[in-house]
């Protein structure tokens, strides 16, 4: 019976106990017991009942009453009440008018086992979701730090962490590989998300992001907590290699001795919290030739192309730096592209020299052969700095007549020899896409000029769809290393010297149209 004192209490005394062992606030749970017990009794006085439940908060008397609005003429009982019977039920509503809502009390009762049951999961529903939200906002503020906690259990391979007043999850593919980890180990992650969760787990960690190591040196090393180093980057390959860019803002500091610590003791303890994980640390530089040139350590670097614009790095160095540079699988090589944000293209003193004769070449035979000069002449533009027929479309006779060898006459003429080839091309270029079947959705994509267009419609890729479902690596080409040996695999749109940044772009851009329904 709710009438009987003893439950009335019983009830004030759950809630305080439910309140203080999840952090919920008492008057949630009492809320809580409000909409289950109307719940039970709906179950009691019929559905199409609108109920309110009060309990008392001092002593825990249950008033049970039914919502009824004040019309003149009522027309279902259930929810309506005359002006007169409203104030038939008491004094309470001698101020009431029609239009108002009065509170009709109506009998205690004994819950049924159906009744009772329906209340008691409108009850454990909404604490649950009142301790979500508690340990949303407990946790929200925690969100890029290292959390510490103690493995509760493992679940198809996810790793459930216990961090006190709440639990959180590490999945699978956030963890160290062959990491071994059981039930009652005590744990670090990073925080790397907290979010509202229908079900299962609201905080997410991981002990693979590259932000899990740079906390554990924020934490190792005095001087990054000071501000007097900042990380600047970092890449890794969770368990095998890792590589962290600092920089000094105190200019008398070593960044990187400072990393290491006296005999190793800094970076030591990070390296037994990522499972033995090698770290290089890199001395960041405004010039990204120092950069990747300490990044690729221990290979010995001879020179590096810059090209800012791109985001390129032409590494050159001797043959047997070769594989240093590049790294088992690649690692060392995609450890460095990752740490500079730069596209990082290894090749040998010869390799280097063998591309630029070629590249020389072909530029050279694309003028002797559309603008109809002899081979001195090409070479000589070549020479000159001119890659393109663009480049002496968009010139101007003056400039070109600065060139020794190379009359004002012979400027103008090239310029409109330019523009000729130029507008046949065009005309070509669209007869082309014509008649390869593009798409209009991949014509007009942005970013693809008409060049590429053909080149992507000669290898049969016709639609914004088929553009989408490419990798950027298939656009701009990389290496690859098969049966030990380094490979170029060509991308498709690779003589137009896209970045990696310009590829990833126009991919990224195409799937957000592709897929946006």
């Amino acid at each position: 019976m709710l009438n009987r004192r003893a439950d009335k209490l019983e009830l004030i005394r759950i809630a305080e106990a439910v309140a203080l062992e999840k952090s919920i606030d008492k008057e949630l749970i009492i809320d809580s017991m409000e909409n289950g017990i109307a719940k039970a009794a709906k179950s009691k006085f019929g559905s199409e009942n609108e109920i309110k439940v009060q309990i008392n908060r001092d002593n825990g008397d249950i008033g049970i009453f039914r919502k009824l609005l004040i019309v003149k003429n009522p027309e279902n009982i259930n929810v309506e009440i005359s002006l007169e019977d409203a104030l038939k039920l008491g004094e309470i509503n001698i101020d009431k008018k029609i239009g108002d809502e009065i509170l009709q009390p109506l009998p205690s009762f004994d819950f049924g086992r159906i009744a009772a049951q329906t209340a008691k999961q409108v009850i454990t529903f909404n604490v649950r979701e009142a301790e979500r939200e508690r340990q949303y906002n407990d946790f929200i503020d925690k969100k890029d730090t290292i959390l510490s906690g103690i493995v509760k259990r493992l679940e198809f391979g996810n790793v459930i962490v216990d961090l006190g007043r709440t639990e959180s999850i590490i999945q699978k593919n956030e963890l160290i590989p062959r990491e071994n980890i059981k039930a009652g180990d005590r744990i670090k992650a990073y925080c790397l998300d907290v979010r509202r969760e229908p079900r299962g787990q609201q905080i997410f960690l991981s002990r693979a992001h590259p932000k899990f190591m740079e906390k554990l040196f924020i934490q190792e090393v005095p001087e990054i907590y000071d501000g007097l180093i900042e990380i600047k980057s970092s890449s890794r390959d969770p368990g095998s290699r890792a590589k962290i860019c600092v920089k000094a803002i105190d200019t008398s500091l070593d960044p990187v001795g400072a990393c290491v610590g006296m005999r190793g003791s800094r970076v030591q303890a990070v390296v037994n919290e990522l499972q033995g994980e090698k770290i290089d640390i890199v001395n960041w530089s405004e010039d990204p030739a120092v950069v990747v040139a300490n990044a690729l350590s221990p290979a010995e670097v001879q020179r590096v192309n810059v090209h800012n614009e791109e985001r390129k790095l032409d590494v050159i160095l001797s043959e047997e730096n070769l594989s240093k540079a590049i790294g088992r699988r690649g690692q060392n090589v995609r450890l460095a592209t990752k740490l500079l944000n730069y596209e990082i293209n290894i090749m040998t003193d010869e390799e280097d020299s063998e591309r630029r004769q070629l590249e020389f070449k072909e530029k050279t035979d694309n003028f002797v052969k559309n603008l109809e000069l002899d081979e001195t002449l090409g070479q000589l533009l070549v020479a000159e700095g001119f890659s393109t027929i663009d480049d002496i479309k968009d010139s101007t006779p003056e400039l070109l007549a600065k060139i020794e060898g190379i009359e004002t006459d012979t400027a103008k003429e090239l310029i409109d020899r330019a523009k000729e080839f130029y507008k046949k091309d065009q005309e070509e270029i669209s007869n082309k896409i014509k008649d390869l079947g593009l798409e209009n959705d991949l014509i007009n994509h942005k970013g693809l000029t008409p060049g590429m267009l053909v080149t992507l419609g000669e290898q049969k890729i016709l639609t914004l769809h088929d553009f989408a479902d490419l990798a950027s690596d298939e656009l701009t080409g990389s290496y690859d290393a098969i049966k030990g040996e380094r490979v170029r695999i060509k991308g498709c749109l690779e003589d137009f010297a896209l970045s990696k940044k310009e590829a990833d772009d126009l991919i990224m851009s195409a799937r957000d149209k592709a897929y946006q329904d």
